[in-house]
Parts: structure tokens; C-alpha cells; sequence
């Protein structure tokens, strides 16, 4: 896997994360935070845990795993990734608006984002 590929896969996982962290065990949420978020080695998560690597190796790729089922099923990811897409396509439109339309224009895609 090249290096930008991880960083791909590191991103996305963060992405699930911030979405579905609720919906996972206190066990998964720890460790996908300090091997994804703190950039843990398997080899310090396994010494903090007092467990061998492979465990760690397992739990992380077993947590996610069930990322990418609840968005398979919820598709909240990528539901939010179309949003912001549609919100920049809409910011474009912006400029060419007479200036009273345009504030109120801006209130609303504004309120759309804080949706998020």
C-alpha cells in the first residue's frame, strides 16, 4: 500500500469514526482512537493493553470492519460528502445573485452546513 493510499484509508477511517464511534464497544473506540487518531504503534497499543500485537491487529481491523458495514447500511458518510459537494456547487451560485438574495441565500447554506 503506498503512502498515500494509508493516508486515504486513515482519513476515511477518521471520517466513520467521528460518525459511528458511538455505536461501537469502549474497546474498538479505543483503540481505533490511538492507533488512527494518536498514531499508536500495534506495539505500544499492545504493551498499554498488556496483549500481543496480533490481538490489537485483530480488534482494529475487526472495528474496521464494522465502520464500513454501518455505513454500507446508513450511508451517513457518504450522504454528508454529497451535501458539501451540493453546498460548494450552491456557493458558486452566490456571486451571481442581486445582493439582498444573496444574504439571504448565504443565511440559508449557511444553516445547511451547520447541519453537519
Amino acid at each position: 500500500m503506498t503512502e498515500e493510499e494509508v493516508l486515504q484509508k486513515t482519513n476515511r477511517i477518521n471520517l466513520l469514526f467521528d460518525f459511528y464511534q458511538q455505536l461501537l464497544t469502549e474497546k474498538q473506540q479505543m483503540f481505533l482512537k490511538h492507533y488512527f487518531h494518536d498514531d499508536y504503534s500495534l506495539g505500544e497499543i499492545a504493551s498499554e493493553f498488556q496483549i500481543s500485537r496480533q490481538a490489537v491487529y485483530e480488534h482494529i481491523k475487526r472495528a474496521e470492519s464494522v465502520l464500513e458495514e454501518y455505513e454500507a447500511k446508513l450511508r451517513l458518510l457518504a450522504k454528508h460528502e454529497q451535501r458539501q459537494e451540493l453546498l460548494g456547487r450552491l456557493g458558486r451560485f452566490e456571486t451571481e445573485l442581486p445582493a439582498g438574495s444573496a444574504d439571504s441565500f448565504r443565511a440559508i447554506t449557511d444553516q445547511l452546513s451547520e447541519l453537519d
